[in-house]
């Protein structure tokens, strides 16, 4: 019964580092294409007139 327990526990670890992994790798990348954008908006100011 133990035994059971504690692959399951082992899988369940598993996926949640590989989860962990993913989301900080989404994360940068949402964070980098922000950054980007930003300084597009910054860059493209200048030729708005009103």
């Amino acid at each position: 019964m133990n035994e059971k327990i504690y692959k399951s526990m082992k899988k369940v670890g598993g996926f949640s580092i590989a989860l962990g992994v993913i989301m900080i790798v989404s994360g940068v990348t949402i964070g980098v294409l922000n950054i980007v954008n930003g300084a597009r908006l910054l860059k493209e100011k200048a030729e708005i007139m009103f």
